[in-house]
């Protein structure tokens, strides 16, 4: 069934690309809308510069720092607000503004506090705050009252309440927080770098890329951002996989 679904995806790729290629032909600008072959030309062009892996190697960690950070600072919320309903309302209010906000809106305001530099970082951990608190103070209100009545009576530790009672109902709303958050904070660190213009970046590369006209390059790094983001979301949809094993294999025991 899986390779059926593979081939089904391989020839709805190729007729797009064919369709790429058919309006490109008709169009005939080059600055435009580049064929798919050219963008692959630069796509492969780019690939081999160091000046692409130390950019998306630089994008890469800022991003990440900022949806770890994110994740740390959204599930202690998380936490205060399941305690006390006083502070859960007032945790809300900025969770829900920032959840409002543009990703343009924050970029421009970061960038009369902090540097070029750090703004992805700052970005990326706005955006992905709202999420995992939203989703970890859910998953803990969904923590069913029978099971921690029975912790109380039988005076159960408090490690082995977060063990066995809260981290089954809290982990798959977490972990769902963690699937969607990492590719939204990829999307919009890297949308702060074109607009704060942070040097050694993907973003910095966009920017130049249309500043001087350079379509087939700009299409070229537009895919590249795709790719990783792709591979980024993979990536913790297998880490998601083991950290369910291994808890599901403790909490057997």
């Amino acid at each position: 069934m899986r390779n059926k679904i593979k081939i089904r995806y391989f020839f709805a790729i190729c007729i797009w690309l064919g369709i790429w290629q058919i309006f490109s032909m008709r169009i005939n600008r080059r600055i435009f809308l580049p064929s798919p072959i050219e963008v692959g030309k630069a796509l492969i062009q780019i690939g081999k510069t160091g000046e692409f892996y130390a950019a998306a190697g630089n994008s890469l960690v800022h991003v990440l720092s900022g949806f770890l950070l994110a994740v740390t600072v959204g599930s202690l919320l998380a936490v205060l607000s399941y305690q006390n309903q006083w502070l859960r309302i007032f945790i809300q209010v900025p969770v829900k503004l920032i959840q409002a906000t543009p990703v343009a809106s924050f970029t421009i305001l970061a960038l009369v506090w902090i540097s070029s530099k750090h703004l992805s970082i700052l970005v990326s951990f706005l955006m992905v705050l709202p999420t995992i608190t939203i989703n970890v103070e859910r998953g803990l209100l969904e923590t069913k009252q029978e099971l921690l009545e029975m912790a109380q009576v039988y005076q159960m530790p408090l490690m082995r309440r977060i063990r066995y009672i809260y981290l089954p109902s809290v982990m798959p709303y977490f972990l769902s927080a963690c699937s969607i958050g990492v590719g939204m904070s990829w999307k919009s660190g890297i949308a702060a770098e074109v607009i704060g213009i942070s040097k050694h970046s993907i973003g910095n590369q966009l920017y130049q890329a249309k500043l001087y006209l350079m379509t087939p390059e700009l299409f070229a790094w537009t895919f590249a951002v795709i790719g990783i983001s792709i591979l980024m979301e993979q990536g913790m949809v297998r880490l998601i996989e083991i950290w369910k094993k291994r808890l599901e294999g403790k909490t057997d025991r």
